[in-house]
């Protein structure tokens, strides 16, 4: 199929199947079409993808994207065959064969588009049969990579600044969900994008409710959420460790879930096949670190929860953005503790980064430590991080739905850093909590703690109250962890007037067990007929299976619930349906055509038969 004589609105209608863009898509397309740069900040499920696919079939020569998983890369190349794109990738789990075939098609002209990851882009081989073809375009997906991993894991990233100095004459375009202001300069500076036009599309996702609360029970807490929510749905569970990944999959398939380990450290071929299966078949779950997710495209992923924090609010921005692609309702879950952050900064303490890059990622912590403990709508703070307003609480996260309660912490938070500063800030916060509760411990007697004057006044409070108290100052900058000393506390500049008595403040009461009214199965219209849903989800998964890709490849839910509720007569009615291009028109319409005029008819009868 040719497409440089079709316009991009033709090709987004006949192959894609939408009838018009979201702003700012259109720019987007008109500005690589006409050969400039382009910088994309637009949320997960925002359409991005379009907005270098489209210009690379319009433009002379094969569009080149730069992918940073290769697991991704076939799932993402057979959705685009499907609808009659001529597109391929070059990774290594081709044969020496498969590969040079694929570089003889891109010699040839033969490629609309082609998927590599940045190590085999930047190897010799690879750049000098980049010059011998006519290149419509560079897309650097992922982008955020070039400052978060770049400086540690995929270095490959930070020499993508060769493309403009091998090919100035080729339009880029670098694409991301998530960069703040930091991260946006890195990426602009690393790919020398300074001339490139910027677009930033708003970072609202309103139909994901975002909810956060502390840790008391992992496993239970887990157990609970899924049950009563998501006991049939789709998710991404996400922790700190490849230990824990295993041991809470394990632990899931116990209790009855279809629950999939995914980490680096597991074979190639484990974590293709788990991700497969997490993309084609339904109700899936996969626990994972945070090597699952990144431009996974599966739009009905119903729930993301974290069982540890992440270490950015753009890496938590990210990976929950990766549920309710398909614009319904989702839950982005999260329970965290103190022992988190101390298990972060370790293990930032033990990254290749420069001293000026762990830094950053201190103050990056801090803010997403900060988001946990905010008593204000977490969707305002959010946004507020990637320098967008919302003007009104937005109603759909947990402290709009319940709002904290709150007491005056200041009496306590003054003990809490008399105990540390008396211990001369060498202790973590167990001792500290000993020391003010009066305890026996060998640790007091051998420093003669309990000599202090701070010795045995926090009797009043618990040890779970005083963990929140500490927890607090450190997320408001009061104290800080020394990683020095093993997770000793130590006071910080900013608690001065606290301790004199010039300010007062409000803490957060922790409440074991908050709920939350339940909102995330799929809700399908009154109107819908629950029996030709069901046969509709029955006829995609059999095109699913013949063809090997994920059910949403075929339609996305949105797409079947649109013919549930506007029951099209014909295929040119079937035809104005979203999402339904002309590929999918002439492939999958007849078949689900049938079974709605099954339907129809079996709706008369039952009529005709109810009046007689």
């Amino acid at each position: 199929m040719t497409f440089e004589s079709s316009s991009p609105s033709s090709i987004l209608h006949s192959i894609f199947g939408f009838t018009e863009f979201r702003p700012p898509q259109d720019q987007i397309i008109d500005t690589l079409i006409e050969g400039g740069d382009a910088l994309v900040l637009m949320p997960t499920g925002g359409g991005k993808s379009l907005c270098y696919q489209i210009p690379a079939m319009t433009r002379s020569g094969c569009g080149i994207v730069i992918s940073p998983l290769i697991a991704l890369m076939q799932d993402q190349v057979s959705a685009l065959q499907l609808v009659g794109v001529k597109a391929a990738f070059l990774n290594s789990t081709l044969s020496p064969e498969a590969a040079q075939q694929i570089e003889q098609s891109l010699i040839g002209g033969e490629l609309d588009l082609l998927y590599v990851a940045p190590e085999r882009l930047t190897q010799a081989r690879t750049l000098q049969l980049l010059r011998e073809v006519n290149i419509a375009l560079f897309a650097i997906d992922e982008a955020h990579c070039v400052s978060q991993w770049g400086h540690d894991f995929r270095s490959d990233y930070l020499q993508l600044s060769l493309l403009h100095e091998l090919f100035p004459d080729v339009p880029r375009i670098a694409l991301t969900a998530t960069a703040d202001e930091r991260t946006r300069k890195e990426i602009i500076a690393r790919l020398q994008l300074e001339e490139a036009a910027h677009f930033i599309a708003g970072f609202d996702r309103p139909n994901i409710r975002y909810r956060i609360t502390l840790k008391n029970n992992v496993k239970q807490q887990l157990l609970k959420f899924l049950r009563q929510e998501h006991p049939d749905d789709a998710g991404i569970v996400y922790c700190l460790s490849r230990k824990k990944t295993e041991d809470i999959a394990s632990w899931l398939q116990e209790q009855g879930f279809e629950a999939l380990p995914y980490h680096a450290g597991l074979s190639a071929n484990v974590r293709t096949d788990h991700q497969s299966r997490f993309l084609r078949e339904e109700g899936v779950i996969i626990v994972a670190t945070i090597a699952f997710g990144m431009g996974i495209d599966k739009p009905d992923v119903r729930f993301v929860a974290h069982l540890d924090l992440p270490k950015t609010i753009e890496s938590y921005y990210q990976e929950t953005g990766r549920a309710g692609r398909d614009d319904l309702a989702a839950d982005a879950w999260m329970i965290y503790g103190l022992q988190d952050v101390i298990k972060l900064r370790q293990m930032m303490e033990g990254s290749e980064g420069s001293e000026e890059f762990k830094r950053a990622e201190q103050f990056r912590l801090n803010a997403m430590l900060g988001l946990c403990e905010i008593i204000s709508c977490r969707r305002q703070a959010l946004l507020a991080y990637f320098g967008e307003t919302l003007s009104h609480p937005c109603g759909n996260c947990d402290t709009c739905l319940e709002p904290a309660q709150t007491w005056d912490g200041t009496e306590a938070a003054r003990k809490a850093l008399s105990a540390a500063f008396r211990t001369d800030q060498r202790f973590g916060v167990n001792h500290l909590i000993d020391v003010l509760r009066e305890g026996n411990t060998d640790k007091i007697f051998q420093f003669g703690h309990q000599h202090l004057p701070v010795y045995g006044i926090g009797k009043d409070l618990d040890n779970n109250q005083w963990r929140s108290v500490f927890r607090q100052l450190v997320a408001r900058g009061y104290m800080s962890v020394d990683l020095d000393r093993y997770g000793a506390l130590r006071l910080e500049e900013k608690c001065r007037p606290l301790l004199r008595g010039e300010e007062s403040i409000e803490l957060r009461q922790d409440i074991k067990s908050r709920a939350v009214k339940q909102q995330t199965k799929i809700q399908l219209a009154p109107e819908v007929d629950v029996a030709l849903w069901e046969a509709l989800r029955d006829c995609r998964r059999h095109f699913a299976e013949e063809f090997g890709v994920p059910p949403y490849v075929i339609f996305h839910d949105s797409t079947l619930q649109e013919m549930c509720l506007r029951l099209p007569r014909d295929m040119l009615d079937f035809a104005e349906l979203s999402g339904v291009g002309e590929r999918k028109l002439e492939k999958y319409g007849p078949a689900f055509m049938h079974i709605i005029e099954d339907h129809l008819s079996e709706s008369t009868v039952d009529t005709n038969t109810t009046k007689d």
